[in-house]
């Protein structure tokens, strides 16, 4: 969560991700989330939005530190891609910090390429701290 600005967690209630989990409900197919597991054990969660204007699909994952390293991640984005592109989208991103090494060498190894930021995901006041990467469907 570092990496995505909460270095201590989201310390969340119960009811906030209850209406945080009725969202994702009311809103499937074009979004969805998906708890990952491992022999039992709850490893991350991985997550795609469909902007269904331009047909592409932001993606996210996180994993708990003991979990990575080992495929789980791989596993987890894989699934969450072909699922957004079944659902729709023609392509799927990232946008990770440029220091989480890791994940930007994760989304190389399923294929990303890093592009400059779409137009339509430039915002005026936001100072870019990430970098764009693109999987395309074809």
């Amino acid at each position: 969560m570092r990496f995505v600005g909460f270095p201590n967690g989201l310390h969340q209630t119960n009811e906030e991700m209850k209406g945080w989990f009725r969202w994702i409900e009311s809103n499937r197919p074009v979004l969805n989330h998906y708890s990952i597991f491992e022999d039992g054990n709850y490893c991350g969660e991985s997550f795609y939005e469909i902007d269904e204007k331009h047909h592409s699909a932001a993606l996210d994952i996180k994993l708990f530190e003991f979990a990575r390293g080992r495929g789980i991640a791989t596993a987890g984005l894989s699934y969450a891609i072909e699922e957004a592109f079944q659902n729709g989208a023609e392509i799927v991103w990232v946008n990770p910090n440029p220091e989480n090494t890791k994940a930007i060498a994760l989304y190389k190894r399923l294929g990303f390429q890093p592009k400059g930021f779409p137009e339509d995901l430039i915002f005026e006041d936001e100072e870019q701290n990430s970098i764009y990467m693109e999987l395309r469907k074809d």
